[in-house]
């Protein structure tokens, strides 16, 4: 298993507490989720038609501001594990530091993988991944940059799994042979047990993600619940609007602990610690759950805290 946020059983085994004693901040999940409200029956009991997956196709389209091909699937990782089957193995550079997966899939897919650490050093492969914001150091890209890559290689796939805090990095509305959008549902939504994520691009590209994804690539829920909150341009901005403030909220909370801000976007905030894994047991020891990253030994990731119950808990945990 990869290393990864979101591990709190782990955090529980060590530090102890129910799962409902912890704040997880450890991923870039909004922590005030959109209020689901009622699901039909039949959503749980019946096959999704393919009615009702177009419709949440349509969904997608509206949310993204496009017209281009779409493809539901079990959240943005459901993408990843098929990328590798678009092509023939070849020569994969992927920017990074960045969303480890994508390296781990494609090694073991047979393909050739580089991580570099200059968009421009993208070029030449027969697959260049770029994760825009950034997983974990929120580093963005203009759209003018990325489409500047699309000559010099095979296929540009452009994870956009947290730009629904930044739509205008998102080249979502283009539609252009040799160009993969990924987008996550659950991140931005606050419902990432929802399991539900797209595929946009090209017909060819996104017919043959359709194909390898079979009949039912999400369930009646996700289905019911996605078509709901795509279309809730109110939620979205309110939501949007109050994360920007959180984000300004949590950098000056702790910023009285020496940390500096390395990066980040709306959803999560990277700092520079003097020892990250010192912070992160303290803040265990308060059962709230962080990240750290073994490759660099000083930097803690924070996702934002949801209600005021959870920023008061925060701030004690960082005051002692």
């Amino acid at each position: 298993m990869r290393e990864h946020g979101g591990n709190l059983d782990q955090a529980q085994q060590r530090f102890g507490g129910r799962a409902e004693d912890w704040i997880d901040l450890s991923t870039g999940i909004n922590r005030l989720p959109y209020p689901v409200g009622e699901v039909s029956s039949r959503a749980w009991s019946a096959l999704p038609s393919r009615g009702e997956i177009e419709a949440l196709h349509q969904a997608a389209r509206h949310a993204y501001r496009t017209s281009a091909a779409v493809v539901a699937l079990g959240g943005a990782q459901a993408a990843i594990e098929l990328l590798p089957q678009l092509a023939p193995p070849g020569r994969a550079r992927i920017l990074a530091p960045t969303y480890n997966e994508y390296a781990g899939v494609l090694s073991a897919a047979g393909w050739e993988v580089q991580e570099v650490g200059e968009l421009d050093a993208l070029a030449g492969a027969d697959l260049a991944i770029v994760v825009n914001p950034n997983n974990p150091d929120g580093r963005c890209h203009t759209p003018r940059d990325l489409l500047s890559l699309l000559p010099r290689v095979g296929r540009l796939v452009v994870d956009e799994s947290f730009a629904d805090v930044a739509p205008q990095l998102s080249l979502a509305s283009e539609d252009r042979p040799g160009l993969l959008i990924l987008r996550s549902f659950g991140k931005f939504y606050g419902l990432a047990g929802l399991r539900l994520g797209f595929a946009l691009g090209n017909s060819s590209d996104i017919a043959r993600l359709a194909s390898m994804s079979g009949p039912w690539p999400v369930s009646g829920p996700a289905i019911a619940i996605g078509c709901r909150a795509l279309h809730d341009d109110a939620w979205a901005e309110a939501a949007s609007a109050r994360l920007a403030r959180d984000c300004v909220r949590l950098d000056g909370m702790v910023r009285s602990q020496g940390w500096t801000l390395v990066g980040g976007t709306q959803l999560f905030r990277l700092y520079e610690t003097p020892d990250a894994l010192a912070a992160q047991e303290r803040l265990a020891r308060r059962h709230i759950w962080s990240r750290v990253f073994a490759r660099e030994p000083t930097w803690l990731r924070l996702g934002l805290p949801g209600g005021d119950s959870e920023w008061t808990r925060l701030a004690e945990a960082l005051a002692r």
